[in-house]
């Protein structure tokens, strides 16, 4: 037991023991600078040191970008072009969808294939049957003053304009005779206009022409987009004055009458009008006459 004591004291007094630590001057052995030292003060130091490095190491880790250079930290720069990739990535893919179902709509025009779209008009109104005595039908004050806005606003209003398309009247593509007329029963989409070969062939209206190829069953084929989702198609042209892309004015030159593509039979204009994807009559638009 007492020499468990006096080791504990030897352990004491080795902490706790005084050391100098003299800095001199080499040459005149002048004491510059000295301290006072002890083992414990040596270890204490030493650990509040090295534990303030440690603390000070993880900040600059982890708040600067002095992390980059670490192996297995990824880059600021490498995840912020990742983040701009990815968007730009989902924009290209609704981008590219939205452009399939266009060409979609394109292949079909060229086909002359439609969807069935057969509804059932019973279907559609028995959601809305209501009964008329479970209803309030007095107008309110608010309805009331709504209306004599509107109507007040409306008397002087001089700009009002009609968007109709069943008013919407279009520039004839060509005057001649009628061979053959819109049929939907017959999938017929469209009207056949015989005139001479080389007859110019005109736009309908103001667009831009988004086809004009050669087609081994139409022959040489133009298709313009308009204005509220109007497609006008020139098919057995005899050849062609515009290109994809160009922009084209109503009564401007597109092409010329011809005899091409294997569904021909002689010279004529087989002239189709599609409204957002579904084929209308264009007698109902224009007068060929």
């Amino acid at each position: 037991m007492a020499k468990k004591v006096k080791k504990r004291k030897d352990i004491k007094r080795k902490l706790l023991h005084k050391y100098r630590l003299v800095i001199l001057n080499e040459s005149t052995f002048e004491e510059k600078i000295s301290f006072k030292l002890s083992r414990l003060n040596v270890f204490v130091t030493g650990s509040l040191f090295i534990i303030g490095l440690i603390g000070l190491t993880i900040l600059l880790i982890a708040f600067t970008p002095l992390r980059e250079y670490i192996p297995g930290y990824s880059s600021t720069k490498l995840k912020r072009q990742a983040t701009e990739l990815t968007y730009k990535t989902d924009s290209l893919v609704n981008t590219l969808n939205y452009t399939n179902r266009y060409l979609d709509n394109i292949r079909k025009v060229l086909r002359g294939d439609i969807e069935n779209t057969e509804i059932n008009r019973d279907s559609l109104f028995e959601q809305f049957k209501l009964d008329p005595s479970s209803i309030d039908l007095s107008p309110i004050k608010e309805d009331s003053l709504l209306r004599a806005e509107v109507a007040l606003e409306d008397k002087y209003n001089l700009f009002e304009t009609n968007s109709d398309k069943s008013n919407l009247v279009l520039f004839p593509p060509l005057s001649g005779t009628l061979s053959d007329t819109f049929d939907r029963d017959k999938r017929h989409f469209a009207v056949d206009i015989v005139a001479p070969k080389d007859t110019p062939i005109k736009v309908v209206a103001n667009g831009i022409v988004i086809f004009a190829e050669w087609t081994a069953e139409t022959g040489y084929v133009i298709i313009v987009e308009h204005k509220d989702g109007l497609l006008s198609v020139y098919k057995h042209n005899g050849s062609l004055s515009k290109s994809q892309g160009d922009i084209v004015r109503a009564g401007e030159v597109i092409a010329s009458v011809g005899n091409t593509g294997e569904y021909t039979t002689g010279p004529h204009l087989h002239f189709e009008l599609w409204n957002n994807g579904n084929p209308v009559n264009p007698l109902d638009f224009i007068d060929f006459k």
